[in-house]
């Protein structure tokens, strides 16, 4: 409820009695209380100015408890270390998938992320601000379509009219539209159901659809966990590339910045591969999963920066071109105007 405000006293009669030096006094005072308001307001927006554009004392990455990767990065303090000479600090921010870890890198909350191959195609999609910095080499068995232990499909071909669940406008859902085609079926032939993969994996133990499409560490956990049986993996139909992102502005102020996080991703990769049983033990208590879902979903994956290339440009572009194809994204993009092709110093993935 609003309410009337009633001076304690006649301000008229009060300024005609008042002697001349307090109107003096209040025009001062009204004045210095402005300038102060300006000051204030401007520093806010300075500030603001300075946040979003990333601050050169500190790097922040916004990272999934998914991606093992960072996760064991973020848990050994190496990259803190290797910063810590240049004094920059690391700020660890976490976000449940890449759609929200675009729209951070978007607004200035974060200067470095990696993601999957499909958000970026929606972040660019709507606008967003930022730029492709590198990639992992592919993992196409880091993908696949799942069906249940007893299931009676024998073949991607059985599986014409079928329920099959998924994340909507995913790396998977590309990976779906190219495998149905390779066993020539067109995606109108299946009915899809989109869920995440919570709401997926609860729809695949109870029936309610007979194929899963999923990547990993969600894949390795329903193969150990409920038994579910590949009918296909990526292997042969898509790459299935993840990606470094950032904030285009931040890469070129602090490439030697980002160049560190390179090398120190490079070397925590290698470790992954050369021991995926003793990273799995450090990592799995940290993703809430047990060792051997962790290790299997290790395994699969190829942990090495790399600078872009043609190549990989061209096949983001057709993930892209297929997504505006079957309208999941409001219009036609160019992959490249995204990507930034030249290498930060020498190529950290061959040292």
């Amino acid at each position: 409820m609003s309410q009337s405000f009633h001076p304690p006293f006649d301000q008229r009669a009060d300024a005609v009695r008042a002697p001349h030096w307090w109107h003096r006094l209040r025009n001062v005072s009204v004045s210095f209380v402005l300038l102060a308001a300006f000051v204030l307001i401007g520093a806010f927006l300075w500030s603001g100015a300075v946040h979003a554009q990333g601050n050169a004392k500190e790097l922040r990455i916004g990272y999934q408890k998914a991606g093992s990767l960072f996760v064991l990065l973020k848990s050994q303090g190496t990259l803190e270390k290797k910063l810590a000479p240049l004094g920059v600090s690391v700020k660890w921010v976490e976000f449940p998938a890449g759609p929200q870890l675009l729209e951070g890198l978007n607004v200035g909350s974060i200067d470095v992320g990696y993601t999957g191959e499909a958000p970026p195609i929606f972040a660019q999609a709507a606008g967003a601000k930022f730029a492709y910095i590198g990639y992992d080499p592919a993992s196409p068995e880091a993908e696949a379509l799942v069906v249940p232990k007893g299931s009676g499909l024998k073949s991607v071909a059985d599986l014409k009219g079928k329920k099959i669940a998924l994340n909507k406008g995913s790396n998977v859902h590309f990976f779906l539209v190219k495998l149905l085609e390779k066993n020539g079926l067109k995606y109108s032939d299946v009915q899809p159901v989109f869920l995440a993969p919570a709401d997926a994996r609860a729809a695949f133990e109870k029936g309610a659809v007979d194929a899963w499409v999923i990547w990993d560490p969600f894949l390795a956990a329903a193969e150990k966990q409920v038994g579910a049986r590949i009918l296909a993996d990526a292997k042969g139909v898509v790459p299935n590339y993840a990606f470094y992102l950032a904030e285009r502005g931040y890469v070129e102020r602090h490439a030697d910045v980002v160049k560190a996080l390179f090398e120190e991703l490079v070397s925590q990769g290698r470790y992954l591969k050369d021991q995926p049983a003793k990273a799995a033990a450090t990592i799995a208590p940290l993703q809430g999963l047990s060792a051997d879902v962790v290790e299997l979903n290790l395994r699969r994956y190829k942990y090495s920066v790399a600078p872009l290339t043609d190549e990989v440009v061209t096949q983001q572009q057709k993930i892209a071109d297929t997504f505006a194809e079957l309208k999941l994204i409001p219009k036609p993009i160019v992959v490249r105007d995204a990507a930034l092709l030249k290498p930060l110093g020498p190529t950290v993935a061959e040292k």
